[in-house]
């Protein structure tokens, strides 16, 4: 996706290195804990409609292995709670612990217990969302407790309300603590690294705008995937005998290995010495070829064929206990390299921070000078003490703001942070993906306001915003509450934004307004990862029940819910004054289009637009912000590549071609024919006289499978579905690849002598249908269900019997098959389509038209077919067991590796990838710089672009890209600039406008329309007639009411007849 764009280019260069120094040769050794069977001895089921776009980032071992695991997390703050949901829904200060059992919660684990000792104050609800004004007194554990629950039923949900002890700890996979001392950390953790086997132990902190994570694994933890990423394939074209050997693929993609990388082959004809199975290291990687460490010289001569794959191996990492990792912190994980002396400082804030809770019983005071000297000359005495670390100097401004807001948790750090630690939780269960190795610093100073805080501006005033206030003052506050916010999109984005703006108390006063809109509705697979959905929402609008549940969250929410999608047709809805009334956009969109909509028109109303993204465990925020930053579509990615029809249709030689070509044969077969069939019997005239205008061969074609369909395809029982079906299979798994190997037999050559069944192509062999083979059979059950519902047949009890069904389908005639001379086959990658005309088309459609008119005859009254829209996520409607039966037969045919229909379903329903963990990150991150929007006066330095992969975990935060400027003479602009021109002129006074700029106007157009051209001398009439008057009568632009200008492109040089790019141009006609 475009969002990742500068993510997919430099993770290659940062991904961890194969063996560092801490890894240990016996991976075997130290694998993560078994799964645990449940009384029947089966593992845990898992319900792949609602954890699909889970298991595309997952899998189903680690999905397993989540279902099998306890965790604990301790400190029910904001973080706390945004870490369990996670967890609940993927399988310490008050407010960040909530974040983090949210996490858990969605992420789907075994159970989840809450401790805490502490009971719900106000200053909690700015980023607990479990929490409202009645649970005020409460233990803050007992509180979550059902609300937590209620995300994911799956997930066993208690509390611990008790003094923790290490006792406690034992039946626990992972503790997570958010609001701990040192010095308990240290013994619980001692205890966690010793434990056998070892219990994964994470802590985590937030304090205002400045947040740490530590893990420790243990001794000697498995990452069974450390970056979760397919492995890497080639497909070879040569190998060499020598030593050592060169090993060239195709160049149809370039190849991602890098030096070091293990790979094994298969499928090599002619040196088969490679394929036996053994890995073999790559060096020198190239684009497209590399060498092996292997003398070939006295192996076979390569012939052709072979696939080379990526071998990922475990890898064992050794974590430190903490008061060893405290003293010797090792190397930091870092995020902003602008920031790269931070780290150390903010390891030893902390450390202060600890000291002084120790020595005061609470926290430095916001705004208190007394308590800031006191902090600093703590963290001082630590920095003497420390003699290999000591730093050199101290930032005191830094400590300041660190102290004055350590007591906040605040709700955007407390969703980052949540959503970082819940990853690691999922790590510590499963171990997919590598973990945090082993302290993480981070801070957002520069998301404080520009002018200068008053101690006062920061006192609490007994309200849900205390711990915010403590941070950015009263003042920030209320501009908050008066925001008029539009968030597009109430996905999981969208849930996400709406928990974190109901918190931070935006849009919450009566002159703020939060827009929504969202055209969706609410589907099973949202549930794992939308959670302010549930189950009983189902087919309901997203935007109206999300608008709801953060009303729930903070009542004086000011919120209006929309299901428009936001687009050039609804202009109406969101029409000018909806625009100049807005503060900020925030996109939560999942496509491209729909960006690159919004971006403009945040451009044209220069309007800050807050833009995420996610993709499975990676995630993109940019900000695109008027007059400093470039906009969203100032870059974009190339098209992604295509494979050509011809390879779809008759070369494939991987399984998503195969997928490709099955759902297109689903979509023609039971959708497009029957919507065909429709219209022919709707209206059987008009619908002929459009096939003879056409005339083509596509009209041919069309008429031919519609012909087919009610004439010699007719069903009219269930057994004509299973004849179909059976006749379907023959057809395309055996008669066509004995035609396609007819005419281009195995020792074809091309024209130039090279053989034509040479890499990529494969060369395929017919299948024989066996009644005995289940995956036959299968398709068979699938194609003929299908086949029933489009034609309304009844389905009988017995189609379902794979027993009975095969009895039915032995009794199929199969009509013997002999290939045809002179079949064309199409080969050139360059078609776009694989219909060949013919000089008799128009003949052909007659003739086709007069046997549907016969076939229309037989059909009952008011006979209409019901076409079959592809639904991928529901399972018991066989969709995706017919296009995995067809995929598979397919890969079959050309010995391509099959897949189960999991992996179909992700490929072929084109599933993006989605975790809650990721989703939470990017909107804590945006909502971080929401702070810097609605403050103002921010320079660019301030802004910061985000690219996080937490699979790795890498973290790239950086200053936008600026806004290119442009030159004349003493104007300058930018593509955020708008020349607007008040006035209902007349085409001589604009041209005159541009005239006193030094500019002369030579055109000008709107929309596809030319207006003036100094050119055309009839043009010259128009000179006295106004703009807006000669857009209606030329362009025949319909001008509505509620806008007040005509947008107009204008084409202009300079005094040296040299084109000037200048801005779009506004005329206000209307005052």
């Amino acid at each position: 996706m475009r969002c990742l764009r500068f993510l997919r280019r430099t993770l290659l260069s940062m991904l961890p290195s194969k063996r560092p120094a801490d890894q240990d040769e016996s991976a075997a050794q130290a694998q993560p804990k078994r799964i645990k069977p449940d009384r029947n001895g089966a593992p845990p089921e898992i319900d792949e409609d609602l954890h699909s776009r889970q298991l595309a980032v997952y899998g189903r071992e680690t999905m397993r292995r989540l279902f099998a695991s306890d965790v604990l997390v301790s400190g029910l703050n904001g973080l706390g709670a945004e870490i369990g949901l996670i967890s609940h829904i993927e399988t310490e200060q008050p407010t960040s612990c909530y974040f983090a059992a949210k996490n858990l919660a969605l992420a789907g684990v075994k159970s989840v217990t809450l401790h805490d000792v502490k009971n719900v104050e106000t200053w909690d609800l700015s980023s607990n969302f479990f929490l409202s004004e009645q649970d005020i007194g409460n233990n803050r554990a007992l509180a979550c407790v059902s609300k937590l629950q209620d995300l994911n039923n799956a997930v066993l949900v208690s509390a611990l309300t008790e003094e923790l002890t290490k006792d406690h700890l034992s039946r626990f996979q992972a503790v997570v603590f958010t609001d701990i001392s040192l010095d308990k950390a240290y013994e619980f953790d001692d205890y966690c690294h010793s434990h056998q086997p070892p219990i994964s132990f994470i802590k985590a902190e937030i304090c205002g705008l400045f947040g740490t994570v530590f893990c420790d694994f243990g001794p000697q933890f498995t990452v069974l995937d450390v970056d979760g990423e397919d492995p890497h394939t080639g497909i070879i074209a040569s190998i060499t005998n020598d030593s050592p050997a060169m090993v060239s693929c195709i160049d149809d993609e370039r190849l991602e290995f890098q030096d070091g990388d293990l790979v094994v082959f298969s499928e090599v004809q002619g040196m088969s010495e490679l394929n036996d199975g053994k890995p073999r290291k790559v060096i020198n990687a190239r684009p497209f070829s590399f060498t092996i460490e292997e003398d070939t010289s006295s192996y076979s001569i390569y012939t052709r064929g072979g696939i080379v794959t990526q071998v990922k191996e475990p890898k064992v990492l050794r974590f430190k206990p903490l008061r060893d990792a405290m003293k010797d912190p090792g190397d930091f994980l870092l995020s902003d390299f602008s920031k790269f002396e931070r780290s150390p400082l903010l390891h030893l804030a902390f450390q202060a921070l600890d000291r002084f809770k120790e020595e005061h019983g609470r926290y430095p005071a916001a705004g208190c000078e007394q308590d800031a000297q006191i902090f600093l000359k703590l963290a001082s005495d630590i920095n003497e003490a420390s003699v290999d670390s000591k730093l050199e100097s101290l930032d005191e401004k830094l400590l300041r703001h660190f102290a004055s807001g350590s007591r906040a948790v605040l709700n955007p750090m407390a969703a980052m942070f949540g959503g970082i630690v819940g990853q690691e939780v999922v790590k510590a269960c499963s171990g997919k993906f590598h973990p945090l190795y082993q302290f993480f610093y981070f801070d957002s100073v520069e998301s404080l306001p520009t002018y200068p805080l008053d101690p006062s501006d920061l006192k609490p005033s007994n309200s849900r915003y205390d711990a915010q206030i403590s941070v950015f003052g009263s003042k920030l506050q209320k501009k908050l509450q008066d925001a008029n916010i539009f968030i597009v999109g109430s996905g999981a984005l969208g849930c996400e934004f709406l928990k974190n703006l109901a918190l931070m108390g935006v849009s919450c006063d009566s002159k703020g307004k939060l827009t929504i809109t969202d055209d969706d509705v609410i589907e099973k697979s949202n549930l794992s990862r939308q959670f302010l959905f549930r189950d009983w929402n189902i087919g309901q609008a997203k935007s109206t029940v999300a608008a709801a549940a953060a009303s729930a969250i903070n009542p004086n929410l000011s919120i209006d819910a929309l299901q428009n999608r936001a687009c050039p047709v609804t202009e109406n809805v969101f029409h000018d004054t909806f625009w100049e009334g807005l503060d900020v956009v925030i996109n939560a969109l999942d496509n491209v289009t729909a960006r690159m909509y919004m971006d403009m028109r945040c451009l044209y109303f220069q309007k800050p637009l807050l833009e995420s993204g996610t993709l499975g465990a990676k995630c993109n925020t940019q900000m695109v912000i008027p007059h400093l930053t470039e906009n969203y579509g100032a870059s974009r990615d190339p098209p992604e590549k295509q494979a050509p029809m011809c390879t779809v249709h008759s070369f494939p030689h991987n399984i998503d071609h195969c997928l490709t070509w099955a759902r297109s044969e689903f979509e023609g077969l039971l959708e497009k024919t029957p919507n065909e069939v429709n219209s022919f019997l709707s209206d059987p005239g008009k619908y002929a006289a459009a096939m003879r205008k056409a005339g083509d061969a596509q009209a041919r074609e069309l008429l031919e499978r519609v012909s087919e369909c009610l004439g010699k395809e007719r069903c009219d029982t269930f057994e004509d579905c299973i004849t179909w079906a059976r006749l379907k299979f023959e057809d395309y798994f055996s008669n066509r690849v004995k035609q396609l190997t007819f005419t281009f037999p195995e020792d074809a050559a091309t024209s130039t002598g090279a053989p034509f069944w040479s890499a990529p192509k494969r060369y395929p062999r017919p299948l024989q249908f066996l009644a005995t083979d289940s995956s036959h059979i299968h398709f068979v059950m699938s194609a003929s269900i299908l086949r029933a519902e489009s034609f309304g047949i009844a389905i009988p009890d017995w189609a379902k019997n794979k027993s009975k069904l095969a009895d039915a389908v032995t009794k199929v005639a199969v009509p013997k098959f002999e290939p045809k001379k002179g079949v064309n086959i199409v080969t050139d990658e360059k078609a776009t389509n694989l219909s060949s005309a013919s000089v008799d088309d128009a003949s052909v459609i007659n003739d086709l038209l007069s046997k549907l008119e016969e076939h229309a005859k037989n059909l009952p009254p008011g006979f209409q077919m019901k076409p079959i829209q592809f639904e991928k996520d529901d399972d018991t409607n066989f969709h995706m067991d017919l296009i995995s039966g067809f995929a598979n037969m397919r890969a079959r045919n050309y010995s391509i590796p099959e897949v189960d229909k999991l992996k179909a379903k992700f490929i072929a329903g084109r599933i993006i990838p989605a975790i809650a963990t990721s989703t939470a990150m990017a909107t804590g991150l945006v909502c971080l710089e929401l702070y810097k929007v609605i403050a103002g006066q921010h320079p660019i330095e301030d802004y910061r672009n985000t690219f996080a992969n937490l699979a790795l975990p890498l973290f790239s935060m950086a200053e936008p890209v600026p806004a290119k400027v442009m030159k004349h003479q003493d104007l300058k602009w930018t593509v955020w600039d708008r020349w607007s021109i008040k006035g209902n002129l007349t085409i001589a006074e604009l041209l005159q406008w541009f005239s006193d700029k030094g500019l002369s106007a030579y055109s000008i157009s709107c929309g596809t329309c030319l207006l003036y051209n100094s050119m055309f001398a009839r043009h010259k009439e128009r000179l006295q007639k106004k703009v807006a008057d000669v857009a209606r009568e030329v362009a025949k632009v319909e001008i509505p009411e509620y806008r007040r200008h005509i947008d107009i492109v204008v084409a202009c040089e300079d005094d040296e007849e040299k084109d000037v790019d200048i801005p779009r141009v506004s005329v206000y006609f209307r005052n």
